[in-house]
């Protein structure tokens, strides 16, 4: 079972599209993309598919999800998550600068709920921002952790001349059972530079962290990977890069026997990906993915098919 689903339907369903005059025959495993459009504002998008290589926009890319809270009320770098009853828990990057990030809840990604600016850094007063939060689950413990990127001026001072505009970014969380109670922010992980847009991707026995090396100078802005038997870390064993440079937003899951990660390829204004079946050796696949024009640094999820068939079949 992927991390991020928590049941798949056997067997084809069949989709009468909103509009009454096409049918779309559902595979087994289906594949949500939640993402944004620069420069944030207008939104979220969603795309599905069912193979993990060929996305089409759902609702013809329509927004799902309007931005209402944060400093400068954005919706970049959208991250969903099926929790174990069903519902999807979503945040996001609410504001370029500010200590909260946003927060979301639906049952069906179509009807959404309240949303909510988390204060996840409200005990730093000096932390200049949160970028790119993700949010996954704990089983072990029962709880939910979310994670995010902050530069905290200071806190590192090898590095502070390595970023971007002073940026020395370094991946903190925060836990809940509730998503209303959230625990005090902690140092996630610290590989001993600038990194940013981690993302876990879950294993038998193992958890492996995929961060983007933030480093300026000299230029990396490549992802590398970190693991651990514990979701919560530490996480150790970093590796080199193994994508090209200017690259962010990762998000990886298992297709078939492949561990699959994508990524922004921001300069290029296109997506990119990778795929190993060993997490040691990769291939670059960028030449066989299509995903919706404009789409900009989001996750991939694996969800039952009844979720896309009322996707597709709904009246936007």
């Amino acid at each position: 079972m992927n991390r991020r689903g928590f049941g798949i339907t056997v067997g084809l369903i069949l989709v009468i599209a909103s509009n009454g005059s096409a049918q779309v025959k559902l595979p087994d495993h289906c594949y949500i993309f939640s993402s944004f459009r620069d420069p944030g504002a207008p939104g979220l998008h969603l795309a599905w598919s069912g193979d993990g290589y060929h996305w089409a926009a759902l609702g013809e890319d329509k927004i799902f999800m309007l931005p209402q809270v944060g400093k400068e009320k954005l919706v970049r770098d959208p991250c969903i998550l099926q929790g174990p009853d069903g519902e999807f828990q979503m945040v996001w990057t609410d504001s370029w600068k500010d200590r909260t990030i946003g927060y979301a809840h639906s049952p069906d990604l179509i009807h959404w709920s309240k949303q909510t600016a988390i204060p996840v850094m409200e005990s730093e007063p000096t932390a200049m921002n949160c970028w790119a939060p993700e949010i996954d689950y704990d089983a072990g413990r029962k709880q939910y952790v979310i994670f995010w990127a902050t530069t905290i001026p200071g806190r590192f001072p090898d590095t502070d001349a390595s970023g971007d505009k002073g940026y020395n970014h370094r991946i903190y969380c925060v836990t809940s059972s509730d998503l209303v109670h959230f625990g005090p922010p902690k140092l996630m992980f610290d590989p001993g530079f600038d990194c940013i847009d981690a993302t876990i991707l879950s294993t038998p026995g193992k958890f492996y962290m995929i961060f983007k090396d933030e480093t300026y100078t000299p230029t990396h802005k490549y992802l590398c990977m970190a693991s651990s038997s514990d979701i919560m870390g530490p996480y150790t064993n970093v590796t080199g890069s193994f994508t090209r440079n200017w690259v962010e937003g990762p998000t990886a899951i298992k297709i078939g026997d492949d561990y699959v990660v994508y990524y922004d390829c921001y300069r290029d204004h296109h997506y990119g990906a990778v795929r190993s079946k060993d997490l040691v050796h990769w291939e670059d696949i960028t030449d066989r993915i299509s995903f919706p024009r404009g789409s900009r640094h989001g996750t991939v999820i694996e969800v039952n098919a009844d979720v896309v068939g009322k996707l597709l079949s709904t009246q936007y």
